[in-house]
């Protein structure tokens, strides 16, 4: 029997090499393989083939995007700020943001560490007047004879500048905000401060004494706020502290609907749904008002079916529900004149406009606000009962699309990469030695020369796993055990078996920056910000920093198991250059969300105007990320109690080393130096950020430094400005 390095060449690889012909094998027989050539190590750049638009097919951009995001003539991503009524000349390319924010301040950069999320609140002023537009269409289109006034459940994403903007953009048709915490109300409250005081501040969640106070205090300050009750009880501390402190409450009561749906997000809705009140309830809620004489205080229905509502259908049940006992409120008494839907107005986070997933819905904005209004409209006209105010909480698809995470693939691994080891011929030598080896090296030239990929696998898998116990039992070597590794890749990558699936290692932690693709296998779309005009030459699955085995993204949009991307050359970049990607559609819920793990810290943060300037946009505000001191405090530690330790365990050995030594003064200059670099080193550990550094430390990081980068970045279309926080 010939040995398998007899095998015809037609059946070799390029790049793998054999020795040997005679039909009796020596170590010089066993298969080698050879150093891979050029042409087969490298990727086919077939550029002058591919466009931006097949990136975009390929990545569903024009799904998931539309009208926000497009793939540029440059191979960008680009953001349309202003949704379709962009000019071509708004148009903010992603990748321009991303040199001008990491480029250092000698070069007119901000110099900000990835990874970087990236608002755009024009965006997020487009998704709210979208919102209203469509609710206005429909009410007007319908003969609806009242109006819509819907709020923003600051949950989705507390940040700041979020929630101002919000009500700023929101005050010319009296939108509001939705809390559901004693600090959210508390935020709320200052913040409506400034808005149209006619905007609704609904107050959900558990609440307790000090809870309902601060919303009738709300009431003092001239806020329009009303006190939802989600549990029954919660109604005997309302009439007790609204008798205390002398104000009318408004009261809405939150209904447990029959209607829910099946999905994921569908669980908190129906009969055994967490929040609110079963018919029962509602009417000895009902009761209780009329006897206190408070009946006129119950201003508001709410009820909630779920989360990301997939159909019209399902909606239009749910609403109808929803009508018809607000009708039964109105015809029992109550001054009912809001109906507040809550949320369940979802986004398309696969570009499928599909109804059956989580990931998407089967409806427009437009569809979604003609159903609501239809629905109520056909109910209460059914009950001559007087159309009310709709209100919504759709907190999802208002800031959804205004935020863009941004991290860097550092480098990439793959299992079907010509191997790094050359075995040598000795090697493999044991493979003959025994005749349970040799016959199972001969089983495995057999199955390769006829083709037969089903034993292929069953020999590799035999033959691995012998050696792998003759290693662990100690009979075989590492470099014997590598070589039989290389040998079974090559023949699994001969037959068409191999896994070519890369790992790109992200500069990222997804407990911090993604919770809710860990945490309940939320998909958001990933992107390469560049080079979309490029073919992808590889698939990859992504691996985070943390020291974590679920810290890794293997499932994606599509029902993928991987992701076209671009070679990296590990180095830091795909091409010789830096290597970015964007995950999109994440601006609720997961910056709240994020925690500490492995004490990663919060990206840095940019917000980004549209401009008339040169580069089309405008660094408006920049905050760094969070350093290593900020997530150490964060866990109670005291970075400053840590770094004298340190340095003081560095001035002790330097005493020591003092004391052995008999040098001169020369050589206490060099320990007084050696001890100034280590206290420095130190001092930049603890506030740089604890991502990987991919551009080199500057010296001149030191302290005084990072103090000063704890401030704020403004800058204009001319250049950029820094300013002390």
């Amino acid at each position: 029997m010939p040995a398998l390095a007899c095998v015809d060449t037609a059946f070799v690889p390029p790049g793998y090499a054999f020795s040997g012909d005679s039909s009796l094998p020596t170590a010089g027989d066993v298969f080698m393989p050879a150093s891979p050539n050029s042409a087969a190590a490298s990727v086919v750049d077939s550029s002058c083939r591919w466009s931006s638009s097949l990136s975009a097919s390929l990545y569903r951009i024009d799904g998931w995007g539309a009208p926000y995001f497009v793939a540029n003539s440059s191979g960008n991503i680009s953001v349309r700020p202003h949704g379709s009524d962009t000019m071509p000349h708004q148009d903010i390319d992603l990748l321009k943001i991303v040199k001008k924010v990491t480029d250092p301040k000698s070069s007119g950069g901000l110099g900000l560490q990835l990874p970087l999320i990236v608002r755009f609140p024009d965006v997020l002023k487009n998704r709210l007047e979208c919102l209203q537009s469509a609710f206005d269409f429909a009410i007007q289109s319908q003969g609806y004879d009242s109006h819509y006034q819907g709020v923003y459940p600051v949950k989705c994403n507390q940040d700041r500048f979020v929630v101002e903007d919000i009500v700023r953009f929101g005050s010319p048709f009296r939108f509001g905000l939705e809390a559901g915490s004693k600090p959210e109300i508390l935020l709320a409250m200052s913040c409506l401060c400034k808005g149209n005081p006619d905007a609704f501040l609904v107050c959900n969640g558990f609440k307790d004494a000090e809870y309902i106070s601060l919303a009738l205090l709300g009431r003092k300050l001239a806020l329009n706020t009303l006190i939802v009750l989600e549990q029954e009880e919660e109604l005997d501390l309302v009439i007790d502290l609204s008798q205390k402190m002398n104000v009318r409450p408004v009261i809405g009561l939150r209904a447990k609907l029959r209607t829910k749906h099946s999905g994921h997000f569908g669980s908190t809705s129906g009969e055994k749904g967490k929040f609110g009140l079963t018919t029962s309830q509602i009417v000895r809620v009902m009761r209780k008002l009329s006897q206190s004489g408070m009946l006129d205080c119950l201003q508001l229905l709410h009820f909630h079916i779920g989360s990301q509502i997939p159909s019209t259908p399902l909606l239009t049940d749910g609403v109808a529900e929803a009508a018809q006992l607000y009708c039964e409120l109105v015809r029992l008494g109550a001054n009912i004149k809001v109906i507040d839907i809550g949320g369940g107005l979802g986004i398309d986070y696969d570009g499928s406009k599909s109804g059956e997933s989580d990931l998407s819905v089967a409806y427009t904005l437009e569809e979604y606000a003609e159903a609501v209004v239809a629905s109520i409209r056909f109910v209460c006209d059914r009950r001559s009962v007087k159309h009310p105010a709709i209100c919504s909480e759709s907190g999802r698809a208002i800031v959804s699309h205004h935020s863009v995470l941004i991290f860097e693939a550092v480098s990439a691994s793959s299992n079907v990469k010509p191997m790094a080891h050359r075995a040598n011929p000795d090697d493999i030598q044991f493979l003959l030695e025994s005749e349970e080896a040799r016959a199972n090296y001969e089983d495995l030239y057999a199955a390769v020369m006829r083709g037969d990929h089903k034993s292929c696998l069953l020999y590799v898998d035999e033959l691995k796993q012998r050696c792998v116990e003759g290693f662990k039992d100690g009979v075989l070597s590492i470099e014997q055990l590598a070589s039989v590794d290389g040998l079974c890749e090559w023949v699994l990558k001969a037959i068409g078996a191999s896994d070519p699936v890369q790992t790109y290692n992200i500069n990222l932690s997804l407990f911090t920056s993604i919770p809710d693709l860990w945490g309940i296998d939320q998909l958001f779309p990933i992107v390469p910000i560049h080079k979309l005009d490029q073919r992808p030459g590889a698939r990859g699955i992504l691996s985070d920093l943390t020291c974590d085995s679920d810290g890794i993204i293997d499932k994606f949009i599509g029902g993928e198991t991987s992701l076209p991307l671009h070679e990296v050359d590990n180095n830091g970049g795909g091409g010789g250059g830096k290597y970015f990607l964007g995950m999109f559609l994440g601006g609720a819920y997961e910056e709240a969300l994020g925690g500490v793990h492995n004490l990663f810290g919060g990206p840095s943060v940019v917000r980004v105007t549209q401009s008339d300037g040169p580069h089309s946009f405008a660094v408006t505000r920049a905050v760094p990320g969070q350093s290593s001191a900020d997530v150490l405090r964060a866990m109670q530690h005291e970075p400053e109690l840590l770094f004298q330790t340190l340095k003081h365990r560095a001035e002790e050995l330097r005493h020591t080393k003092g004391g052995d030594d008999e040098g001169g003064e020369e050589e206490d200059d060099d320990d007084g130096d050696e001890f100034n670099d280590i206290a420095n080193r130190l001092d930049r550990s603890f506030h740089n950020m604890p991502y990987l550094a991919t551009e080199p430390a500057s010296p001149s990081n030191s302290l005084s430094a990072a103090i000063d980068n704890l401030g704020f970045y403004y800058c204009d279309e001319d250049g950029f400005d820094y300013l002390s926080a």
